[in-house]
């Protein structure tokens, strides 16, 4: 399943922009192209084309008519769908309006948009998923390397090869290590860079020649992939120098096809990601063995750590920057899902990227800020809600300081959180005892007392150390235990007494 809003942000702004949000959780099943002389408007779970409409009477029409048949959005181009009463006609009907752009033709918004739809009702399989976009790319390659008589690549805009043309074994070592790797080398890249390229790819859609460089490199020529201004990639060809005009104008409107194939990539790609987020955050939060749910995890034991990132960042770019950052240490295939506002992962407890003394170090290189509790080891599938919990429980006082971090596991922590929810169990607004009696004194006589003695009880026998704490001497410390003895009842000399003290005063600490 897909809703309407999920999928219009898989594919992105480059094409299309929400004017009204409609009802956010309205699954999209299939796309209908609405004709303005028939009064069809597709199935329930239908995202509506709205094609061939003359002014934005028809629009508002069309509108009424996919809310009548409960439509799951209204695709128009974007000056229909900025007509204030065709905005009205959808607010008032709470339906999803959706304006594309003028560029594009509505044969490849069809093309697009069933392409992503087949990904998501099949995430997990390669023939409704990205593998025939894969084999387009690699004919739209032998097509422009037709076009400039050159060795060409398609690449996306981290520099990582998406296809390529025959003929590469005519080219330059660097061209055949970008093959062999799937990506431009750490070195050539930072040529490119140095020479300002890819500050030009991203601020501009003009072909343009790069000169020859050191170890062998040949010239290229260089056409950016973009859709409405989003830079997605780019076409590389090997050259022996500058390429006619006519050459780059042929290679700019192949680039333009391509841009909706990297679009359509991209969004593919966005909906498995989606998906396996949902499906790990499923089982995360209750396990049920009469309804299993397919989520790939690596070999057992599993630990969930419950994952917190410097102040600044949402959910949404918690979970972004958990996936590149782990990526780009090394785990391919990261674990993670977002549940209750907490980002969550689930690693082994073995070793190598993925793993729980992988995360440790992880982490520790990070900027402060930057913490991972563990929660226990997961035996199965039923084990991993009680582990979130745990995970989630003990991030918790790692951010406020109460457990020492930045990346800590229970067993590291028993202790705090045995403390943690006794006194989390306590109702400091019914505290009875000795030390509610301690308590009001020191309110009406703005006396310390509440503080001596709880450094009296975290330094059993040791009044030098206790007094240190409080800034006192060791007599002064004696004789105001004495004066709380005789304003409280205590008995200091019972063990459980002693620790029902310590957990009240830990309560009301908490609470201030």
């Amino acid at each position: 399943m897909i809703s309407s809003s999920d999928l219009i942000v898989a594919i992105g702004p480059a094409l299309f922009e929400v004017v009204v949000p409609g009802k956010g959780d309205s699954e999209v099943r299939d796309v209908f192209l609405a004709d303005p002389q028939e009064p069809a408007t597709g199935q329930p779970g239908d995202l509506v084309l709205g094609l061939g409409l003359r002014d934005a009477e028809d629009a508002v029409e069309l509108i009424e008519r996919c809310a009548a048949g409960n439509a799951s959005g209204v695709v128009l181009r974007t000056a229909l769908a900025h007509e204030p009463a065709v905005v009205a006609a959808a607010e008032r009907w709470v339906t999803t309006l959706v304006a594309l752009q003028p560029s594009v033709t509505w044969a490849h918004v069809v093309w697009l948009l069933r392409g992503v739809l087949d990904r998501a009702a099949a995430p997990d399989s390669p023939v409704a998923g990205d593998a025939g976009v894969h084999q387009e790319l690699f004919a739209l390659a032998d097509a422009a390397a037709a076009i400039v008589d050159a060795p060409v690549t398609i690449e996306d805009n981290q520099s990582r090869v998406l296809a390529y043309s025959s003929g590469q074994d005519l080219t330059d070592p660097t061209r055949v290590s970008t093959i062999v790797g799937r990506r431009v080398p750490a070195e050539v890249i930072a040529h490119f860079r140095a020479r300002g390229i890819f500050r030009r790819l991203a601020r501009s859609s003009e072909p343009f020649l790069v000169p020859d460089g050191p170890n062998g490199i040949r010239p290229r020529l260089v056409v950016p992939v973009r859709a409405g201004g989003e830079w997605l990639g780019s076409i590389w060809a090997v050259v022996d120098g500058p390429v006619d005009e006519s050459v780059t104008a042929e290679l700019s409107n192949a680039a333009s096809v391509l841009a909706l194939h990297l679009l359509r990539l991209r969004a593919q790609a966005d909906v498995a990601r989606r998906s396996a987020i949902d499906r790990l955050r499923t089982i995360l939060r209750q396990f049920s063995p009469d309804n299993p749910v397919d989520v790939r995890l690596p070999r057992q034991p599993w630990r969930v750590v419950a994952l917190g990132s410097p102040d600044g960042y949402d959910v949404p770019q918690q979970l972004d920057l958990w996936e590149s950052t782990g990526r780009r240490h090394g785990w391919s295939e990261p674990q993670l899902a977002d549940l209750d506002g907490t980002v969550l992962a689930v690693v082994t407890d073995t070793d190598g990227p993925g793993s729980w003394s992988w995360l440790q170090k992880l982490v520790r290189d990070q900027p402060p800020g930057t913490y991972a509790a563990a929660g226990g080891p997961a035996r199965g599938p039923a084990d991993l809600p009680s582990s979130r919990a745990e995970a989630v429980e003990l991030l918790g006082l790692v951010r406020r300081g109460v457990a020492p971090g930045p990346a800590l596991r229970v067993e590291e922590a028993w202790h705090v959180l045995t403390v943690h929810r006794a006194v989390t169990s306590l109702d400091t607004t019914k505290m009875d005892g000795p030390l509610a009696t301690l308590l009001r004194h020191d309110i009406e006589h703005d006396t310390g007392f509440v503080e001596t003695l709880q450094a009296w009880l975290n330094y059993p026998g040791q009044p030098q150390r206790a007094a240190r704490e409080l800034h006192l001497h060791t007599n002064t410390l004696r004789h105001r235990m004495k004066r709380i003895g005789e304003i409280a009842a205590l008995d200091l000399s019972d063990p459980r007494e002693r620790l029902a003290l310590q957990l009240q005063i830990a309560a009301v600490r908490t609470e201030h």
